[in-house]
């Protein structure tokens, strides 16, 4: 076990602070005996007599962290230190450490976590600066190391799931996914082929897609009515944390995070808003009627049960109140000023009314949301954005008519800027040739402001059923039959049963889009693995985004950031 009970000390960096808290709370370390946790980087009084874990990044900040700590053995702060890499370690790094402080420490060993688990089917790399790293005109000539170090981090993802993927990657328009690819397969080939202990040592029955963020600009700025992709969008929730009065505008605050453990989050989230109204007061009336059955005919055994049982109950309720709460709060800005906005992007998103009909005039349908002076900035600009995606691009004079009309001209580049991102604003001849056809989902029972499927979801279905174009989607390596298209089989490797339910019966689909995610994408992680119950669909990016803070990185992707604003890990 990493956590011994006579270590009672745990040291962590930023990222691996982050790491910890995605896994666990505090009462798991103290249940391993850890009873101080502190940051590497901060200034903290010795305790001698006690050993200390670091749990750190690989990074120069980090080790120095660790050789300051024990720089001489009179002013040693820990009687001696486990030390635990997120990643690998580069000898340079090492052999600093091992010269410094090499006596002190009674463990190394490198764990290959360097990634956030953010929910059961998607993680992160937490490195959202990787959007302006891998977009910018200023950096995507020298985005060679933001590229390495998110390979190395994929990587340990796939260490972790003890899988060697088949890598593809979406081959246009821009060149981000291939040259991640690329780096991928060449670490994953290394990795394998130096840890002695992995059995592993061929490509596994997986598939790990890379898609460059451009590929579905429509579901970034749609208006998403499932719980989850709906609250983080209209609500101010930060870091997962919501905050809500439970006595009107004069009660107390308080606050509650949306989580892996609330169970009753789980089971809602990916629901449309208008089931999550109905199921929430059935829930509360259902915890109501047990409570009441529960205490019965008055005795001092029935009290007793009803005593243990109190807390139960009131976990419940409050569970139940807070997502009433957020749905309620989702409903009061949905009524407000979302309704109509949602049958407009709908339409402009898909081409097509409600009852089927094609749109003739996608102008027509977006003028009044323009006009409505209800409407924010942000909400316009999400409106503008997808007519000219509806249309594949403007013409330049449109465009600029569009932009003063509105007065958005400090917000232009919200739009004009999502060319770096090889999504065609100014119409030119060859995005005219470049839309793709779509899944017919017609037959398939939606809400009339719901009828958009992310792209995403066509992609993880067609990856499923060896249906994706390899011209369109190449392969990086060799990937073993099951996964090259054909499902053709060597006479010398004869599978005992059929080998496409060998393949279901064991594979992970790992999608992962330079760029950021959707909450909406997220959920079709979840769709896809549910519909197909044999391949379990992971999806991950750099970060996760929301409408506003995608067109917030978008409009920065024009200005030029400081050497010190840019974070990397192996800094």
């Amino acid at each position: 076990m990493l956590f011994m009970h006579s270590l009672k000390i745990i040291l962590l960096d930023d990222f691996t602070t982050k790491l910890l808290s995605s896994c666990g709370k505090m009462t798991d370390l103290l249940a391993e005996g850890i009873t101080v946790v502190e940051n590497v980087y901060k200034n903290r009084e010795p305790v001698p007599h006690m050993k200390a874990i670091y749990l750190i990044t690989p990074t120069v900040k980090s080790v120095e962290g660790l050789i300051n700590d024990f720089a001489s053995k009179s002013s040693s702060k820990y009687k001696a230190a486990y030390v635990y890499f997120t990643d690998f370690c580069d000898d340079k790094l090492f052999n600093r450490m091992k010269s410094s402080c090499s006596k002190a420490i009674r463990r190394c060993k490198e764990i290959n976590i360097n990634f956030l688990p953010y929910e059961s089917q998607v993680f992160t790399l937490d490195v959202p600066d990787a959007f302006h790293q891998c977009y910018s005109p200023s950096t995507e000539k020298t985005n060679d190391a933001i590229l390495e170090q998110m390979a190395e981090q994929i990587v340990t993802l796939c260490a972790t799931l003890e899988e060697n993927p088949g890598v593809r990657y979406k081959s246009k328009p821009l060149d981000n996914a291939s040259k991640l690819a690329q780096l991928v397969e060449k670490k994953l080939e290394n990795f394998y082929k130096i840890d002695e202990r992995s059995q592993i040592k061929c490509k596994t029955y997986s598939q790990l897609l890379i898609i460059d963020r451009g590929f579905d600009p429509v579901s970034t700025v749609l208006h998403e009515l499932t719980f989850q992709a709906m609250a983080y969008d209209l609500l101010p929730i930060e870091n997962d944390t919501y905050k809500y009065k439970t006595d009107g505008a004069s009660g107390k605050e308080r606050e509650a995070i949306l989580e892996e453990d609330d169970d009753l989050w789980v089971k809602i989230r990916h629901k449309h808003i208008a089931n999550v109204l109905e199921e929430i007061p059935k829930l509360m009336k259902e915890v109501s009627s047990k409570r009441k059955a529960t205490e019965g005919k008055l005795s001092l055994s029935n009290l007793a049960q009803l005593m243990k049982k109190m807390p139960y109950f009131r976990k419940q309720i409050t569970k139940q109140v807070v997502h009433l709460n957020i749905a309620e709060d989702c409903m009061n800005k949905f009524k407000s000023n979302i309704e109509k906005l949602c049958k407009v992007e709908q339409d402009l998103a898909l081409g097509t009314d409600s009852d089927g009909q094609k749109v003739k005039d996608f102008m027509r349908v977006l003028l009044p949301v323009l006009v409505n002076k209800n409407h924010d900035n942000y909400d316009k600009i999400r409106a503008i954005l997808l007519y000219i995606f509806s249309t594949n691009g403007t013409t330049q004079e449109n465009l600029d008519k569009l932009i003063q009309n509105v007065q958005i001209e400090n917000d232009s580049d919200m739009i004009k800027n999502w060319k770096y991102l090889g999504v065609p604003i100014v119409t030119t001849p060859a995005s005219q040739q470049r839309r793709s056809s779509r899944k017919d989902r017609s037959s398939e029972e939606t809400f009339e402001l719901s009828r958009w499927t992310p792209v995403i979801k066509d992609i993880m279905e067609d990856a499923i059923e060896n249906k994706l174009d390899s011209k369109e989607w190449p392969y990086c390596s060799q990937c073993p039959a099951p996964w090259n298209g054909t499902g053709a089989v060597s006479a010398r490797h004869k599978p005992k049963t059929n080998y496409l339910e060998d393949r279901k019966s064991s594979s992970k689909l790992i999608v992962f889009v330079i760029g950021g995610i959707t909450y909406s994408e997220m959920r079709c992680a979840y769709e896809v693995t549910q519909a197909s119950k044999s391949c379990e669909v992971v999806i991950g990016s750099t970060h996760i985004v929301t409408p506003r803070r995608l067109l917030d990185d978008i409009k920065a992707l024009t200005v030029t950031k400081s050497k010190d604003t840019v974070y990397f890990k192996n800094e």
